[in-house]
C-alpha cells in the first residue's frame, strides 16, 4: 500500500515536471535585454530587415522629408511659463540631444526670438561621456531660480537627477542628486525636498517605482531622509509632494496601489489628514482654497450623488471639517467628456471634448459663487492647454485638426485669443476630406473613427488604408495636423483612419472602463468592427487594409492580427505587449494589472483567450508583421516583440523586425532617430498595401 503511494506520487511528480517543461517558453532567452545571444540575434535580424524594407522605392523619399520636418526651425517651440521666462526644450540638426533654453514674453511672440540656452544637452554629454537624452525640469516657485534636472543614459524611464541652478546656468555643487532609477523628487523648498527612489533592498515596489516617500534637507546625506510614508510592495507607487499657490503652499502624499486609484494625504504640522473621496477620483488641484475633485464613478455622500466624470469644487478647510456640499463644475453628457484642467492667477480653464472634439471654458471663482464663459475656437478640432501660470492671467492654449496646422494662440485678460505661432503648410490640403463616422461593434456598441481621404479618393475597395488605434489607460485619440501622416501618407494617395474604441478616454470613464479586464476584449472588438466598416464602405478591403498601433496600442493590433488574420494585409506592432502571461513579471508590468488582469490568478482564465503570444496558431496564414522595439525601453519589455518574431519565424510566420538600441519607450532618443523609424514604417506600409 505503502509502496503503491509512492509509484503514485512519482507518477503524479512526473506528470507534473513534464506538464512545466511542455510549458516552458522556449524563447525566453530573448528577455536578456543585453544578454549577448540575445543582442547579436537582435542585431542580425534588424540589420537583414531594415536593409529590406531600405530598398522600398518610397523609403528614400519619405526619410529625406521626415528629416527636413522634424528638423525645421517652423516647428512651434512650446512654452513652459517659469517665472518671467518661458522655457522651451529644442532639437535639430545642430542640436540632435537638445537645448534647454529661455525667452521672456514679449521675445517669445516675435518672429524670431532671441533665446538663451541654458544647458547644451549634446554639450554636455560630450563634456561627460554619456548619451544623455533630456527628460526634463522642475522648478521651485515663484522665482524658478533653481530646478531638478532629469536625464536619461538612452532614453529609458529610469533617470540620473541633479540640482541646477537657471541664474548661473550650471549644476549645484554638492546640491540635490539622485544616481540613476525610476525616482522622483520635487520642491518643498530651497533647502528642502520631496524625494522617491531606490533607497536599497525592499524599497520599491514589485512594478519598480519608489515605495517610500521621503523628505530629504540640504547638506544631509540621502540615507538621513526622513520618511514621511510607507507604501505596500504591491503598490505601483508612492510620491510627495507641494502644489504652490498664490494663497499658499499645500503639502500632498499620494500612494497608488493600481493605476486609477489611490488614496491622498495632506500633510500638515507632521500629522497626515486623508483626503475622504473614492479612491478613483482626481484631486485635480487646489484653487482659490478650492479643492478640485474629479470622479471616475458615480459619489453619493451627504444627500447628494454626484456623476462619474464631474469635476467639483469645495473650500478645502469646510472639507476637512467635514462639508459635502460641492459646487458641481462640470457635468457630463452621453458624449461629452471631461478633458484637462489648468489655472492662472485668477481663473480655472477647463477643456471637454464634445463627440471627440474640444470646447475650452474660463472660470471664475468671486464672493463664493462660479461663474464661466466659453472661449471660442477656431474650428471642430483639438484644443489644449499648454502654458499657464499662477501670477498673472496670462496663458496659451494650441488648436489642431486634421487640416489645419498645429496653432499656438495667446490669451491675455480682457482680450481675445491672437494667433501667435504657427506650424507651416506640410502638405497641400486641396481635396483632402475628413468625416466621422461610426461602426457598430459585437455588443451593438458605436464606435466613432475619423477618416481622412486623399485628393480623388473613390471609394472603390481599393485604397490603401492605414487605421490607428489605442484602446487603453483611458487615452484619448483626438484629431490633430500630422506633417507625418500628411506628407508620407495621405499625400501620396492613402486613407488615414482613427478609431476611437472602447479603453480610451474619448467619453470619460465610462469608455475606458469598459474594456478593462475581463472586458478588454471589447477594445479587439471595436477595432474589428471598425475594420469590417471600412471594408463594408469599400474604403478598402484586407487587401489594402493596415493596421498600427503602439504600447498598448502594440497589444491592440497584436491581438487583431492573431484573432482576425484574414482582414489585414500589413501591421505595424511598436513597443508592444505581447506575452500577457508573464508581461508582470518584467519591468513596469506589474503596475497594469488593474488595467489588463493578473495573469497567475483565475484572471487568466479570461486573459489566455486574447494574448498574442499564446493565442499564435501555426495553422493560420499571417500578414507580414512589421515588430518595433527598442533595446532602452525599461517601460515596456523589448522581449515581447523578440520572442513574437522568433516563435512566428520558427512556426514559418514570415515578419519583419527593428529593434533601436536607444530610444526608450518612445522608440527613438532624438528627432532623427524617429525620422528614420517612421520611414521604415511607411515604407513597410506602401510596399504591403499599394
Amino acid at each position: 500500500m505503502r509502496l503503491g503511494k509512492l509509484i503514485l506520487l512519482a507518477v503524479m511528480l512526473l506528470g507534473a515536471t513534464l506538464a512545466v517543461a511542455a510549458d516552458k517558453d522556449p524563447y525566453l532567452w530573448l528577455e536578456e535585454v543585453d544578454g549577448a545571444k540575445a543582442l547579436e540575434w537582435v542585431k542580425a535580424r534588424s540589420a537583414r530587415d531594415t536593409a529590406e524594407l531600405e530598398a522600398v522605392p518610397e523609403f528614400k523619399d519619405i526619410h529625406e522629408q521626415l528629416l527636413k520636418i522634424y528638423n525645421s526651425s517652423d516647428r512651434i517651440p512650446y512654452p513652459s511659463v517659469k517665472g518671467e521666462y518661458i522655457y522651451n526644450f529644442w532639437q535639430d540638426e545642430q542640436h540632435v540631444r537638445g537645448i534647454w533654453r529661455r525667452t521672456d514674453l514679449d521675445q517669445y511672440i516675435t518672429d524670431a526670438p532671441a533665446w538663451e540656452t541654458v544647458i547644451d544637452v549634446d554639450a554636455l554629454a560630450e563634456a561627460e561621456d554619456e548619451n544623455w537624452v533630456w527628460k526634463g525640469a522642475s522648478g521651485l516657485p515663484p522665482a524658478y531660480e533653481r530646478f531638478m534636472v532629469s536625464l536619461s543614459r538612452g532614453g529609458g524611464d529610469a533617470v540620473v537627477i541633479r540640482e541646477f541652478d537657471a541664474v548661473r546656468k550650471e549644476f549645484v555643487k554638492d546640491g540635490f542628486s539622485l544616481p540613476e532609477a525610476k525616482a522622483d523628487i520635487s520642491w518643498q523648498d530651497l533647502d528642502t525636498v520631496w524625494v522617491g527612489t531606490d533607497f536599497g533592498e525592499g524599497t520599491l515596489t514589485d512594478s519598480g517605482y519608489p515605495r517610500l516617500a521621503k523628505e530629504w534637507r540640504r547638506g544631509t546625506d540621502l540615507s538621513e531622509a526622513r520618511t514621511v510614508f510607507e507604501g505596500e510592495h504591491t503598490d505601483v507607487s508612492v510620491g510627495a509632494y507641494s502644489m504652490f499657490t498664490p494663497e499658499g503652499r499645500y503639502d500632498v502624499v499620494h500612494q497608488t496601489p493600481e493605476f486609477f486609484r489611490g488614496t491622498t494625504y495632506l500633510l500638515r504640522d507632521g500629522k497626515l489628514i486623508r483626503i475622504e473621496v473614492p479612491e478613483d477620483a482626481s484631486l485635480q488641484g487646489i484653487f482659490k482654497k478650492q479643492m478640485l475633485v474629479s470622479l471616475r464613478s458615480d459619489w453619493t455622500v451627504a444627500g447628494h450623488t454626484y456623476l462619474q466624470d464631474a469635476l467639483l469644487a469645495i473650500d478645502l478647510d469646510t472639507f476637512l471639517a467635514g462639508g459635502r456640499d460641492f459646487a458641481v463644475l462640470f457635468t457630463p453628457a452621453e458624449r461629452v467628456a471631461l478633458g484637462g484642467v489648468g489655472s492662472t492667477l485668477n481663473h480655472l480653464l477647463v477643456s471637454t471634448m464634445d463627440n471627440v472634439r474640444s470646447r475650452l471654458y474660463r472660470y471664475t471663482f468671486k464672493d463664493g459663487d462660479w461663474t464661466n464663459e466659453e472661449i471660442a475656437l477656431p474650428g471642430l478640432g483639438t484644443a489644449s492647454i499648454v502654458g499657464t501660470n499662477d501670477h498673472n492671467d496670462t496663458f496659451f492654449y494650441n488648436y489642431t485638426d486634421y487640416l489645419t496646422p498645429s496653432s499656438l494662440y495667446l490669451v491675455r485678460e480682457g482680450e481675445a485669443a491672437v494667433r501667435v505661432k504657427s506650424m507651416p503648410e506640410y502638405f497641400d490640403a486641396t481635396g483632402m476630406k475628413v468625416d466621422q463616422h461610426e461602426a457598430v461593434s459585437k455588443d451593438g456598441t458605436k464606435i466613432p473613427y475619423f477618416i481622412f481621404t486623399p485628393k480623388g479618393y473613390r471609394a472603390d475597395g481599393k485604397n490603401p488604408t492605414m487605421l490607428y488605434g489605442y484602446g487603453g489607460f483611458e487615452v484619448s485619440l483626438k484629431p490633430r495636423y500630422s506633417a507625418t501622416v500628411g506628407t508620407s501618407w495621405v499625400g501620396r494617395g492613402g486613407v488615414y483612419v482613427l478609431a476611437n474604441i472602447r479603453g480610451g478616454g474619448e467619453f470619460g470613464p465610462k469608455w475606458h472602463q469598459a474594456a478593462m479586464q475581463e472586458k478588454h476584449q471589447n477594445a479587439f472588438d471595436d477595432f474589428i468592427a471598425v475594420a469590417e466598416d471600412l471594408i463594408a464602405r469599400k474604403v478598402t478591403s484586407p487587401e489594402h487594409l493596415g493596421i498600427v498601433g503602439g504600447s498598448n496600442g502594440g497589444l491592440l493590433v497584436g491581438a487583431c492580427f492573431v484573432q482576425r488574420p484574414d482582414l489585414y494585409r500589413a501591421v505595424v506592432c511598436q513597443v508592444p505587449l505581447l506575452d500577457m502571461k508573464r508581461y508582470n513579471k518584467l519591468l513596469a508590468g506589474a503596475s497594469w494589472m488593474a488595467e489588463y488582469g493578473n495573469p497567475d490568478t483565475d484572471d487568466w482564465q479570461y486573459m489566455q483567450k486574447w494574448s498574442p503570444y499564446q493565442n499564435l496558431d501555426a495553422g493560420k496564414t499571417y500578414p507580414k508583421v512589421f515588430f518595433t522595439t527598442s533595446t532602452r525601453d525599461d517601460r515596456v519589455h523589448p522581449g515581447h516583440a523578440r520572442k513574437m518574431v522568433m516563435k512566428m519565424t520558427e512556426m514559418g510566420k514570415p515578419a519583419y523586425y527593428y529593434e533601436n538600441t536607444e530610444g526608450g519607450h518612445g522608440g527613438a532618443a532624438n528627432l532623427n532617430q524617429r525620422a528614420y523609424m517612421w520611414a521604415l514604417t511607411y515604407a513597410y506600409l506602401w510596399k504591403m498595401l499599394r
